[in-house]
């Protein structure tokens, strides 16, 4: 009888023993040791296909907003600029020690530049009757010069700049004289060579 207990008991013991392993035995587990299946390759070239694909289509965006700002910047540097010769007054305007404004058409206008397409500079007689035009432009930062017939000097409100009558720096920051223009007095008529813009 005892041995029929005891051979019971290890049948027990041996049920719980196979169910306590039945439950280590995780699904998942044994589904990430399995091997992966290789993919279909028809999915793997599609992948490839719209990976390239956006590439394209990111870089052919990429050039259009690129290639006008790049030209915008670089065919200046080799479009020869345009000068010419425009007349401002004849000899008999301008006063012998007198320093005036005069204006002009700008070089290159563009067609949307308004009052832009407008340039001026200052037109100067010395004492022995000899002209002279400087820009109106500032050597710092390119603000307007006024000129101050008071103090015969011409100055900039910007920054306080201070030119001589013959534009030579009086004080403040300009690193340079005013800009000199060109001119030529031709059968009485005063012409100033232009450009689109004086280098300060």
């Amino acid at each position: 009888m005892s041995s029929q207990n005891n051979e019971s008991k290890q049948n027990d013991q041996g049920a719980h023993l196979a169910g306590l392993l039945s439950l280590n035995n995780n699904p998942a587990e044994e589904a990430a040791t399995e091997p992966d299946q290789p993919e279909d390759p028809r999915t793997l070239n599609r992948r490839k296909f719209l990976r390239r694909l956006s590439y394209g289509v990111g870089g052919l965006g990429a050039a259009l907003a690129i290639v006008p700002v790049a030209g915008y910047v670089v065919l200046p540097l080799f479009n020869k600029q345009p000068e010419n010769w425009q007349e401002v007054g004849t000899t008999g305007q301008f006063k012998q020690g007198q320093t005036v404004e005069v204006k002009f058409d700008n070089a290159s206008p563009h067609p949307w530049g308004g009052p832009v397409s407008q340039s001026a500079a200052w037109l100067r007689v010395d004492e022995v009757g000899q002209f002279w035009a400087y820009s109106i432009n500032c050597t710092h930062l390119g603000c307007p010069v006024d000129w101050r017939p008071e103090a015969t000097l011409f100055m900039c409100p910007c920054h306080g700049g201070v030119f001589y009558q013959d534009g030579t720096v009086a004080a403040g920051p300009p690193p340079k004289p005013l800009v000199r223009y060109p001119l030529r007095i031709r059968d009485g008529r005063v012409e100033i060579r232009t450009s689109p813009l004086p280098i300060t």
